[in-house]
């Protein structure tokens, strides 16, 4: 476990400290490398589109920062101005510097709302992810969400589904679920009818240690998709936003509470919920670095079978830790 994820976690809410004036609009964002889920998280403030005037949003990392380049000359030959929000490169290729790592996705979102001119919807975020801060964390060990939501997913297979309009979700989960809790999600994208139907027909076991989780409000299609799926998987669990948000606020609330699920899903299988160093490394190669150096295979080790019969890992107390810095990888 990462107890200094956890504690960034905790003081997440309200932290983002970078500009907050409205830019120009009409307004288009593009994201890249770890910009790429903050772009799909804003899709109801801000179109996922190039555009030829008001202010051009590219999002992007170093790992992605060519890419980042080409789109921002686009923008910038078809006439609109553009900001772009990174986590490092050179002083020329960055108008506002967010931290790096997996909590990246608050602050590029929080800088894009606010320069979009939704800073109400971007304070209202905050003060929903304040209140699952005090739900969620560590010190809450009854009726803590998050942690029972880690226990209900332990030793199983996540499903992921979510509204049309809401497809930035199952992303986040997915990215989430494997970044921080080091386990394999799967979303249902598109028409989940077919899906959930016809996927358990020739093997019907494949139902068995799977749980569906169904993010946001749920439609019509949604509920019906609930209704077939509970004769071929072990549990269908509701994650609603919290009272009852909609649009942007209630997007970066269930990322961030997927966030903490994820940390005591890594917790609950004893694992260390900060990145793992080969992701740093590949990242690194994809930013320059030699490839020859990176060390991209995983050991032998890492290929161990999880042992799931163990209870949760004890509390440690005591303990004098290194600040984290998610920034850089665990050698």
């Amino acid at each position: 476990m990462s107890p200094h994820l956890l504690t960034l976690l905790e003081a997440l809410p309200g932290s983002y400290a970078g500009p907050d004036r409205a830019e120009a609009g009409p307004y288009g964002v593009v994201g890249v490398g770890e910009g790429t889920l903050a772009a799909h998280l804003l899709q109801s403030l801000v179109p996922a589109s190039l555009v030829r005037s008001g202010t051009q949003f590219v999002l992007g990392s170093p790992d992605a920062g060519a890419l980042a380049t080409d789109y921002a000359d686009l923008a910038t030959v078809a006439g609109a101005g553009v900001r772009r929000v990174a986590t490092g490169g050179t002083p020329e290729e960055i108008d506002v510097l967010v931290p790096g790592g997996p909590l990246s996705t608050y602050h590029f979102a929080q800088a894009v709302a606010h320069a979009s001119g939704h800073g109400d919807d971007a304070r209202a975020a905050d003060a929903l992810l304040l209140g699952l801060a005090a739900r969620c964390a560590p010190h809450v060990t009854e009726n803590n969400p998050a942690r029972d939501l880690a226990w209900s997913l332990w030793g199983r297979t996540p499903l992921l589904l979510a509204a049309a309009d809401a497809d930035a979700l199952p992303h986040a989960w997915q990215q989430l679920l494997a970044r921080t809790g080091k386990t394999l999600a799967v979303p249902l994208v598109g028409d989940p009818l077919p899906l959930v139907t016809s996927a358990f027909e020739a093997q019907h076991e494949k139902g068995d240690a799977k749980v569906a989780l169904i993010l946001g409000d749920a439609d019509d299609t949604l509920l019906l998709a609930r209704e077939v799926l509970e004769s071929r998987i072990d549990e269908i669990i509701h994650v609603p936003a919290p009272d009852g948000a909609q649009g942007y606020p209630a997007a970066l609330a269930l990322w961030y509470f997927g966030v903490w699920v994820a940390a005591y899903l890594a917790e609950r299988y004893g694992t260390d919920a900060a990145d793992v160093s080969v992701l740093a490394r590949a990242q690194g190669v994809m930013s320059g670095d030699d490839r020859e150096q990176a060390r991209l295979s995983a050991p032998r080790d890492d290929l161990r079978r999880t042992r799931t019969e163990d209870d949760w890992p004890e509390e440690e107390s005591g303990t004098d830790h290194e600040a984290y810095d998610e920034d850089e990888a665990e050698e």
